[in-house]
């Protein structure tokens, strides 16, 4: 998994990998949030080490391929871009509060030199549908 590493064409969709394929896309009113512990979990703990997390937070698309998960973020983010290949989601779990809107969270292993620690999560809510 890699924050800001997605290469865009022009128009702002992902460049494809080779052999590709688009599942499905969602071309507005995502919200997704990521939580990055600034070092990584002990023991059974996934909210990280002792020295806190920082939170990112943006609107934007997904597109959902064979391969990856790819969050592309509108203008004035805190990040402009996620690619998560779908071997990096360990887990996932669909929420659903009392008094709020459902999402889905989903925990991601992140790749060497992506810009994220072991331990990061993220939530994913449309705000649209």
């Amino acid at each position: 998994m890699a924050l800001d590493w997605t290469m865009l064409n022009p128009n702002g969709s992902p460049v494809p990998l080779p052999n590709e394929m688009t599942i499905t896309t969602v071309d507005s009113g995502v919200d997704l949030s990521l939580m990055i512990p600034d070092s990584e979990p002990t023991g059974n703990d996934n909210a990280g080490g002792s020295g806190g997390s920082r939170k990112l937070k943006a609107l934007g698309k997904i597109w959902l391929t064979d391969q990856r998960f790819i969050f592309t973020s509108d203008s004035n983010s805190s990040f402009e871009s996620l690619s998560v290949p779908l071997y990096s989601i360990l887990s996932t779990k669909f929420e659903q509060p009392t008094f709020s809107s459902n999402y889905l969270s989903f925990e991601i292993k992140p790749s060497a030199q992506g810009g994220l620690n072991p331990g990061t999560s993220a939530e994913m809510r449309f705000k649209d549908r």
